[in-house]
């Protein structure tokens, strides 16, 4: 089972895509900020991080930043995958440069989410 960790601010939106991927057969950790995201990485392995990009304590770029620069190779490549209303205007450049591999705008539509979200975690042998 694939492992994904979902960092969201909004517990709403956070239970909903929750339950959406448990249906899917993801098993799912739920965090509020980037602070969160990096404590669990440092103890367990992911597939996927789905992260809002405007978080407390810790943003979503922030964190991305963080994530690409762990000297584990295999933690330092996972796909993340940004979840943002986009207030702040970033183009899908600034997503990159940070380590973002895709965006998905809110409000979310799930078929999208799930969709990506298998695309990034099928096994590619």
């Amino acid at each position: 089972m694939k492992k994904i960790i979902i960092a969201e601010d909004s517990s709403v939106i956070q239970n909903l895509t929750k339950k959406i991927l448990q249906i899917q057969n993801f098993s799912i950790t739920a965090v509020k900020n980037g602070k969160e995201v990096l404590e669990k990485l440092n103890s367990e392995d992911y597939d996927l991080i789905l992260m809002d990009i405007n978080m407390p304590q810790m943003d979503g770029m922030e964190c991305a930043k963080h994530i690409r620069g762990l000297s584990d190779p295999i933690k330092s490549q996972i796909p993340i995958l940004a979840i943002t209303g986009n207030a702040k205007n970033y183009s899908i450049s600034d997503f990159k440069e940070v380590g973002i591999n895709e965006y998905i705008p809110k409000p979310l539509n799930f078929d999208l989410l799930v969709d990506k979200v298998k695309m990034y975690t099928e096994d590619h042998d």
